[in-house]
């Protein structure tokens, strides 16, 4: 404190300075608007004790070689890192400098101390003349105009740490900052294309040519005639980053060249899977996976649901959504009424079922039982009656694991349907006779009558593939003949309805084969997908 006491009497050429404007020229205009070039000011004074000019002299005061004293208690208030404390500051009476609210505040370390309406001279020089006050770096600014330069800490933090003008770090929550770090590492990275396989973004149209494909117009008119097993594999599609669900042909003959798929990469996409093989577009709707996407009976919309437990009915021609919906729990299998079109029944992660209705965006049917998953939904013919294969099952047999339900009334017509102590993934009906199928974990495909009180065929039962708890998907021929399912060890099976017997192995699939569909109008097209991402087109 002695140099501060000695320095406060003493007469210093700073604190003689008159008072006025600079240009940066480096010369001084005074109160008549006379210019006049300026005498040797401290600045300079202090570039030449940097060079060696100036002589340390007790109390840590540094004098040049003519004797001048130079002013170190203001180089102290203009640097926050060459004063031991910001306290040990001449007390003031001029009035600090205040910042418009409108503009951001600049750090600069030669206004954070001074007079109203009053600039240093020095400021125009060491503008242009770095010095480095102990450090190899510009100088930093004061505590209180830190407030957006500053950079980041040992934490890793990127925020700006704003002080008082006591020094005082004020707190700011970790999710807080956290969250602005992420919306500023976002904002630098606006005009990046977005990583992974799913941002998601608003869907576009889809480009698709008005005219039919060259290879489904002759079948068009035509009955469809025998299904072919088909020998090799016409297009490899490429493009899911995680395992692909399920796939569904376009229901509508003349748009049947389309094929969509979903995975859980948290997109689905739609394929041209018969011309050229190449993806038409992608839809990223869901924060989390696509367990189910199917094709509207109209061929123009896709309704999607996944485990952000969204529903999603996204019209093709304009990428517009229809309707939006957030279901209670994870969306595992949903199907389209086949009457009624704009009602769809969705079940997953829950012990009931719920109907929606597109047009009014609500649940108008409830399906509750003791279970705690919906594997699969199945419709037989009429509407009137649908079937669920639930997660239900005991020791000794598996009541509960399909069940009947009636549609209109919400009640079950029997859960007796099953008897053997395996849960069933998928369901499928046949296209002619009055049977459905249920895939099994048991590694065999079960018949049962799609008449109450739906008996179980004893006597036929296709075997040799495996499940193994995946949930592997099954389906009939168009014509009825054939039946084909995957493998959990990536092969594809065809059976023959009639005799049970296996008519064709495929070995396709690396991983789990969990897709498989004929082709609706093509006799020898069928599309399979597997865990490891992938969907093949066999002809």
């Amino acid at each position: 404190m002695a140099s501060l006491v000695a320095y406060d009497d003493s007469d210093s050429e700073a604190e003689t300075e008159p008072a006025g404007s600079f240009n940066p020229a480096g010369q001084m205009k005074d109160a008549s608007d006379a210019v006049r070039p300026t005498e040797r000011d401290f600045a300079s004074e202090v570039l030449d004790a940097k060079d060696g000019g100036a002589v340390p002299t007790r109390h840590g005061s540094c004098e040049d070689a003519a004797g001048r004293r130079l002013p170190l208690a203001r180089l102290w208030s203009s640097d926050s890192g060459s004063c031991p404390n910001q306290r040990l500051q001449w007390p003031r009476t001029e009035p600090e400098v205040t910042f418009p609210t409108s503009q951001p505040v600049r750090p600069s370390l030669w206004t954070s101390h001074a007079p109203a309406g009053h600039v240093p001279l020095a400021a125009a020089r060491l503008k242009q003349v770095k010095l480095s006050w102990g450090t190899s770096g510009s100088p930093e600014p004061s505590f209180c105009a830190r407030t957006g330069s500053e950079a980041p800490g040992e934490n890793g933090s990127s925020l700006p740490r704003q002080r008082c003008a006591h020094g005082v770090v004020p707190y700011t929550p970790k999710r807080l900052r956290q969250w602005q770090a992420l919306s500023t590492e976002t904002g630098k990275s606006k005009d990046m294309e977005p990583q992974g396989p799913c941002a998601r973004r608003a869907p576009a149209p889809l480009c698709v040519a008005p005219q039919v494909s060259e290879f489904i117009q002759p079948y068009l008119d035509s009955q469809y005639k025998e299904t072919k097993i088909p020998r090799k594999v016409l297009f490899h599609l490429r493009g899911h980053q995680g395992p692909v669900n399920n796939i569904q042909w376009c229901p509508v003959s003349s748009r049947s060249h389309m094929l969509l798929s979903a995975s859980m990469d948290k997109s689905f996409k739609v394929w041209d899977a018969v011309d050229s093989g190449s993806c038409l577009q992608t839809y990223c709707l869901h924060s989390e996976a696509v367990r189910a996407a199917r094709w509207s009976p109209c061929g123009q919309r896709i309704l999607s649901g996944g485990f952000d437990f969204a529903l999603h009915l996204t019209d093709l021609e304009t990428g517009t959504q229809l309707f939006s919906g957030q279901s209670d729990f994870r969306i595992t299998t949903l199907k389209f009424h086949p009457r009624d079109h704009n009602v769809f029944v969705c079940g997953g992660f829950s012990s009931e079922m719920k109907a929606w209705d597109i047009r009014t965006s609500k649940v108008v049917r409830s399906y509750k039982a003791t279970i705690q998953q919906t594997l699969d939904i199945l419709f037989l013919r009429e509407g009137s009656e649908f079937l669920s294969s639930t997660d239900a099952s005991s020791r000794d047999s598996a009541d509960r694991t399909i069940i009947a339900w009636d549609f209109r009334s919400s009640a079950k017509i029997s859960n007796q349907i099953f008897h053997e102590r395996y849960t069933c993934p998928s369901l499928t009906l046949h296209p002619r006779e009055p049977v459905f199928l249920a895939q099994t974990n048991g590694n065999y495909l079960a018949l049962f009558s799609a008449v109450w009180p739906y008996r179980m065929s004893r006597r036929r039962r296709y075997e040799g593939h495996k499940v193994e708890g995946y949930s592997v998907g099954c389906e009939c021929s168009p014509d009825g003949d054939l039946l084909l399912t995957g493998s959990a060890d990536g092969r594809v099976l065809v059976y023959s309805f009639r005799t049970a017997s296996r008519a064709r192995t495929l070995h396709g699939h690396t991983q789990a084969c969990v897709g498989t569909t004929f082709h609706p109008v093509l006799p020898s097209v069928l599309a399979t997908c597997s865990w490891e991402g992938d969907v093949k087109i066999w002809h």
